[in-house]
């Protein structure tokens, strides 16, 4: 048995192919574990039949639904003229004490301090972690004369996995030797193993000990184009990417904490 087929009959349901999100990004500028989510949705499975329809899915998907700034103004006359339309955006909310009411802003359509309910802050409180989170939600408009704010969220939902049984992978990590787990990894962080020499692989996935240690204070020194980012702004939505010109040493250890 291959490891591909190893992982697929052990991970039934949770294997994306890395490679599928190349067809469907584009230029858009969308993390890579959005893309993944979605092709999750519609391509976890070893049948490239089903793949190639799934795959056309997302594109429609990401055609339909992805707001791009420079289109934000067409988003909006859109739901303004439909009543209410789906889109994917990154949602950050922050609670405004003078009204009492928790307010979104939306990254790319432009929109802020639009309602969102107490229910769904607390069901998604990452919502509130100040880096944004990425989703798939309907948006309204109401025109009616009385309203102080025609934008409403109809429904919300966070691009990322609800639940992780760890027990569950830990149990499965015993149907896998050292080096496959290993490999298993690499393709996990989107890395072709093939291409790394056993040192090589465990310096790629020290990259990894920030998104499972606290307080671990990691510095990585190179030029542009190395991969120092990618782990944190494309493998999950856990990790939070703060650009080095945008940030003080302040804000950096105060608000990002």
């Amino acid at each position: 048995m291959t490891l591909k087929e190893k992982i697929i009959a052990n991970f039934e349901g949770k294997v994306v192919r890395k490679d599928l999100t190349s067809l469907v990004k584009g230029n858009n500028p969308v993390p890579a574990y959005v893309l993944e989510y979605l092709l999750g949705q519609y391509c976890a499975i070893d049948d490239e039949e089903i793949i190639s329809a799934g795959v056309e899915k997302v594109r429609t998907v990401i055609r339909d639904n992805y707001v791009h700034r420079s289109d934000s103004e067409i988003v909006k006359h859109k739901i303004r003229s439909a009543g209410s339309h789906k889109i994917i955006d990154k949602i950050s909310v922050n609670l405004n004490d003078r009204a009492d009411i928790y307010e979104a802003e939306f990254a790319n359509l432009g929109l802020k301090h639009v309602p969102i309910s107490d229910t769904m802050v607390n069901e998604n409180r990452k919502l509130l972690s100040g880096g944004g989170v990425w989703c798939i939600l309907t948006i309204g408009y109401s025109h009616a004369d009385d309203t102080e704010m025609r934008w409403v969220i109809v429904d919300l939902k966070p691009i990322q996995v609800a639940n992780v049984d760890l027990e569950e992978y830990i149990e499965l990590r015993k149907n896998f030797n050292s080096d496959e787990w290993l490999d298993l990894l690499m393709h996990s962080v989107g890395l072709n193993p093939e291409y790394f020499s056993r040192r090589d692989k465990f310096i790629q996935l020290s990259r990894l000990i920030t998104h499972v240690e606290n307080n671990f204070n990691f510095i990585e020194l190179g030029p542009k184009g190395t991969g120092k980012s990618h782990i944190f702004s494309e493998l999950s939505p856990h990790g939070v990417l703060v650009s080095g010109g945008d940030v003080t040493t302040a804000n950096l250890f105060v608000n990002n904490t």
